[in-house]
C-alpha cells in the first residue's frame, strides 16, 4: 500500500531536499553498489549496475534502500572487502554490506576513540584504510589521528602534532606513511612504524601557494609514490616530497574540496559545479560541469569485479551524486 504524506510532511521532505549536503561516498567490495553518506545522517545505497543498465528507468536512479546511520551529518566512508565502515561526531560504526543490501540493516558495531574528555564529541572528518596493517585511521576535530586495528576494534595509538582540526588523510603506500592536512595550514607526514612525525610542510608559507584571503586551511590530499597534490585556502599545488618542493601551481581560484590522482591526470573539485582535470604541468586539460554548485567528494569506482560499473562519481552541495560514464561529460544523476 502506498503511504501519502500529510501536506506538512511533504513540505519538510521538500526543504530537507533542497538543504541536502552530500558529504561522503565509497563503493562497495563487488563494485556495482555506490553508498552515500549525507548532512541528515542518512546513508543511502544505490545500484550502479541497475543505474548502468540500457533498461534503467528513473526508478533505478533512486535509492534501493536509505537508512539512518548516524545522529549528525556522515562525514566520511570506505569500504573493506566485506564492510562499509561510517564516521560522523565522535564514533565509527561498521555494517556488513550483505546485510545492508537486504535492508533492515543494523550496524555491527560502533567505535568511539579515546577523547580526553567525555563531554568531547569532535566529529570524524576523514576514514583511511590501511590494507597491510588492517587497521583504519580516523582523524577530524580533536587535532589527533587516532589507529584501530580493525581485527579487534581496539584503538592502538594516536598521532599527535596538528594545532587544530584535520581536514583530510591520504596514504603513501609503498612506505607505510601517512599524511595529514587541516586547519593548521600544516601537511603532516608520519611514519606508522614508530607512530612519529617525520615532515612537515606548511604550504601557506610558500609564497606561490599563499592565498591569505582564502586561510590557510588544506582541505584535500593525495599522493602517488614521491607526489602530493594538496589544497584548500592555499592553491592547489603539485608537490616533491622527498625535497619538499612546491613543482606545479594549478591555476584555479576556488578553494579545492577533493582530489585524487587518475592514471596521467589529476582530478580535483570544490567550490563550483566543476570536475577539473589537470595535467601534471599545470595544464586544464577539461572542466566537466556536474548538476551541484559545490562538490566535496569524488569517487573513482575502480573494482575489477565490475568493469560494467566503472564510473566517476560526484556528490555535495545538494541530494544529486552525478555519474560520469566517460570522465569527459555526466550522464545521469542518482538522487536521494
Amino acid at each position: 500500500l502506498e503511504t501519502t504524506l500529510s501536506p506538512q510532511a511533504e513540505v519538510f521532505e521538500a526543504l530537507q531536499q533542497l538543504h541536502m549536503t552530500v558529504f561522503s561516498q565509497s563503493v562497495s567490495p563487488c563494485g556495482k553498489f555506490l553508498a552515500a553518506g549525507n548532512n541528515y545522517g542518512q546513508i543511502a545505497i544505490f545500484s550502479l549496475s541497475a543505474a548502468l543498465s540500457s533498461e534503467a528507468k528513473e526508478e533505478s536512479k533512486k535509492p534501493m534502500v536509505t537508512f539512518h546511520a548516524h545522529d549528525g551529518p556522515v562525514y566520511s566512508m570506505v569500504s573493506t572487502d566485506r564492510h562499509l565502515l561510517s564516521a560522523g561526531d565522535g564514533e565509527v560504526k561498521g555494517w556488513l554490506w550483505a546485510e545492508i543490501l537486504k535492508k533492515g540493516c543494523k550496524e555491527l558495531w560502533r567505535r568511539q576513540p579515546p577523547y580526553r574528555t567525555s563531554l568531547e564529541v569532535p566529529e570524524i572528518n576523514a576514514l583511511l584504510l590501511i590494507p597491510k596493517e588492517n587497521s583504519l585511521i580516523l582523524a577530524g576535530g580533536d587535532c589527533q589521528l587516532h589507529s584501530m586495528d580493525l581485527e579487534t576494534g581496539t584503538f592502538t595509538r594516536a598521532l599527535r602534532g596538528h594545532t587544530d582540526y584535520i581536514h583530510c588523510l591520504a596514504l603513501r603506500e609503498r612506505s607505510p606513511e601517512v599524511l595529514s592536512g587541516g586547519e593548521d595550514g600544516a601537511v603532516r607526514l608520519w611514519d606508522l612504524r614508530t607512530a612519529k612525525e617525520v615532515q612537515t610542510i606548511e604550504v601557506y608559507k610558500h609564497e606561490e601557494c599563499s592565498r591569505p584571503h582564502n586561510g590557510r586551511w588544506i582541505g584535500c590530499l593525495a599522493t602517488d609514490s614521491d607526489w602530493m597534490v594538496c589544497g584548500g585556502g592555499p592553491a592547489l599545488t603539485l608537490w616533491h616530497l622527498r625535497s619538499s618542493t612546491p613543482t606545479t601551481v594549478f591555476p584555479i581560484r576556488a578553494p579545492q574540496k577533493h582530489v585524487t590522482f587518475y592514471q596521467d591526470l589529476i582530478l580535483s573539485a570544490g567550490q563550483g559545479c566543476y570536475v577539473n582535470h589537470w595535467q601534471l604541468s599545470g595544464e586544464l586539460k577539461a572542466q566537466v560541469p556536474g548538476s551541484s554548485p559545490g562538490l566535496l567528494s569524488l569517487s573513482l569506482n575502480q573494482q575489477p569485479a565490475a568493469p560494467e560499473c566503472k564510473v566517476l562519481t560526484a556528490a555535495g552541495n545538494s541530494c544529486r551524486v552525478d555519474v560520469f560514464t566517460n570522465l569527459g561529460y555526466r550522464a545521469f544523476s542518482l538522487s536521494f
